[in-house]
């Protein structure tokens, strides 16, 4: 879903950037007395989600590409989110994980032009986003951004969907939020959603249906994705407190590991921000390699359990 553009409505707020990307290298917190770093904090969110605003060759590429939805639960939906907000998505959808892609223009103004992207990241279990929150506070973001979310199933009845918290509403090209979603949400047979596994499972394989098991595509494994130094620079802290394993690479960009999904976020200027590369677990391994060339993508499938999905200039 795509929580940063209908957040824009309220989202007019000045706030105030105090984020800096100085200090963020290494590991959270400093070393104890005895020269050890403290242990890292439990992980409480996990890679839900990633969007991208591609060439409009490309999204359209993807959306009539038959290829596609033999290799994922592919979707084409439109959703009704809070005050009327829609969006068109493209949506290739795993166990626990799935990615949405837009075509320039798909979304207004500023989140509707090339290279802008964003990503969300949930938790579990039902409480631990506020733990985020309050996580957040004792790193240094004095105001986090919290907003509830809602869906609207068609009887113009909103239904609440997820809670949701920003380091800032202040962006480039990218956007970063943490999430939880709602036991209100999982009681609406609506939302075809799987009864708990544990209590208080909030967690995103019981959001997403078991229909990823008739195709090749199991889950989003790794992203790589070109952002503005600002944006990393206000992420970095959710991730942290979300408690992802954060470290600085030589070149300057981020790398955050944790719940099986690697996250890579490079610094570059904003006419060079997109996404960049996704890799996904297969269900079951293929013996050999295949290539699909999407738009201005390609997609490798195989040899092994593996597939790899490259946009833009380096596709």
């Amino acid at each position: 879903m795509l929580l940063r553009q209908m957040f824009r409505i309220p989202l007019v707020l000045a706030m105030t950037f105090v984020l800096a990307l100085a200090g963020l290298a290494g590991g959270g917190g400093t070393a104890r007395a005895d020269g050890t770093p403290p242990p890292a904090p439990r992980q409480l969110l996990f890679f839900n989600h990633a969007y991208g605003v591609l060439d409009r060759e490309t999204a359209d590429a993807i959306e009539h590409s038959g290829y596609l939805r033999d290799f994922a639960e592919f979707q084409v939906r439109t959703t009704t989110g809070a005050d009327g907000a829609t969006w068109t998505g493209r949506y290739l959808m795993g166990r626990e994980t799935y990615l949405e892609l837009f075509g320039v223009g798909d979304l207004p103004g500023q989140d509707g032009t090339h290279g802008s992207t964003g990503m969300g990241i949930s938790a579990e279990r039902a409480g631990d986003l506020r733990t985020v929150v309050q996580r957040l506070r004792d790193q240094g973001t004095a105001d986090p951004v919290e907003f509830r979310q809602t869906r609207d199933f068609g009887d113009g009845v909103p239904v609440p969907w997820f809670d949701a918290v920003f380091t800032t509403t202040q962006y480039d090209a990218f956007g970063a939020w943490g999430m939880e979603y709602l036991a209100e949400y999982f009681a609406d047979p609506r939302g075809n959603t799987e009864p708990a596994a544990y209590p208080g499972d909030v967690g995103r394989e019981r959001y997403l249906s078991d229909g990823y098991r008739g195709h090749s595509m199991r889950d989003v494994t790794s992203v790589r994705l070109a952002i503005t130094e600002g944006d990393l620079a206000s992420t970095v802290p959710l991730l942290r407190a979300g408690g992802f394993d954060v470290r600085t690479a030589t070149d300057g960009g981020v790398l955050a590991q944790g719940g099986g999904t690697a996250l890579r976020l490079d610094p570059v200027p904003r006419e060079q921000a997109g996404l960049r590369q996704i890799e996904m677990s297969l269900n079951r391994p293929v013996k050999d390699r295949h290539e699909e060339r999407i738009g201005r993508s390609t997609l490798v499938v195989g040899p092994g359990s593996r597939a790899v999905w490259t946009f833009g200039d380096g596709a």
